[in-house]
């Protein structure tokens, strides 16, 4: 995409104007906050979903970095809704970003100057695997270890986060899988390279917490609210690599990957190796919530573009 407008320091500008200093702080220090947020054609015409609860979590993330964004949450929200209306697309993925900028070099942020920039584009599948939609993706254990907390804090969605992301996904790419599992530096599952996972077993749907350095996830928040509402139960626990491999189901979310079945881990088939039914019924359950066809959740988690 080269064209369309990008939200920047609150002004839309052309996609190409959209630039940075090479010496900004965030590119050679890792000193910035995101989220991915979606916008998805509803029954009432395209809506974005979620989008105060991401909105803060990128105000929280900042806060941790001591990062003043300089903006309300309601203008962030508004500055969403503008670019996605600026570049006139009904179904997108949107990309808020605050991060130090241009100014003094050094490790330490504070004399810097946060900018604060929001993107649209039209995401086509994000997480590849499988022949369809209910063949689950090719996972494999990852090599490398998840940050620790006490290392990063991991509440935070921060880039510098997603460099120990990108060494595992790429790893797992060269080894000819889809995606990577990681686990924390006690051995325990925490989530994929970018996405939450949930397993299937004995009829028990189960996350690890976000103590065990996973992050709030918001589609994950947003699948445990569809299960409690429609009589699923739902563990929060620690979940060791072994108990994947003989889970009945297992399955990814995120905003850009949504709810993505796994069937198969470190060559491990994961039941049939194909969608099983608790994960079909809360990727259904899903789609309906995200396109405005089920109003228990609609007029909480949809904020219409027009």
């Amino acid at each position: 995409m080269t064209e369309g407008k990008i939200w920047l320091n609150g002004s839309l500008v052309d996609y190409d104007n959209a630039k940075i200093h090479v010496l900004t702080h965030a590119l050679h220090y890792a000193t910035g906050v995101f989220e991915g947020i979606r916008c998805y054609k509803a029954v009432n015409g395209s809506a974005i979903f979620r989008l105060g609860d991401h909105m803060q979590r990128l105000l929280d993330s900042g806060r941790i970095y001591f990062m003043d964004l300089g903006y309300t949450r309601e203008q962030l929200e508004k500055a969403a809704v503008d670019t996605v209306k600026a570049n006139g697309i009904e179904e997108c993925y949107i990309r808020p970003i605050a991060y130090y900028g241009y100014g003094k070099m050094g490790v330490n942020p504070m004399p810097n100057k946060v900018s604060v920039a929001i993107a649209a584009w039209k995401w086509d599948e994000y997480l590849k695997g499988g022949d369809g939609a209910d063949k689950g993706a090719r996972l494999m254990v990852s090599s490398w270890t998840r940050i620790d907390l006490r290392s990063l804090p991991m509440g935070a969605k921060a880039t510098a986060n997603y460099a120990n992301s990108a060494l595992a996904r790429v790893e797992a790419i060269k080894a000819g899988f889809d995606e990577a599992v990681m686990l924390n530096s006690a051995g325990m599952v925490v989530e994929a390279s970018a996405e939450n996972i949930f397993m299937v077993k004995d009829g028990a749907l189960a996350t690890p917490p976000t103590t065990s350095g996973a992050l709030a996830g918001v589609t994950r928040d947003s699948i445990m609210a569809i299960a409690k509402e429609y009589g699923i139960s739902c563990e929060i626990r620690d979940i060791s690599r072994d108990e994947l491999y003989t889970a009945g189901e297992v399955f990814l979310t995120g905003t850009a990957a949504e709810v993505k079945p796994v069937g198969e881990i470190d060559n491990r088939t994961i039941g049939d190796g194909k969608a099983g039914k608790t994960t079909k019924q809360l990727r259904s359950l899903f789609e309906a919530a995200v396109h405005g066809k089920d109003k228990k959740f609609s007029k909480a988690w949809l904020t219409s573009i027009n």
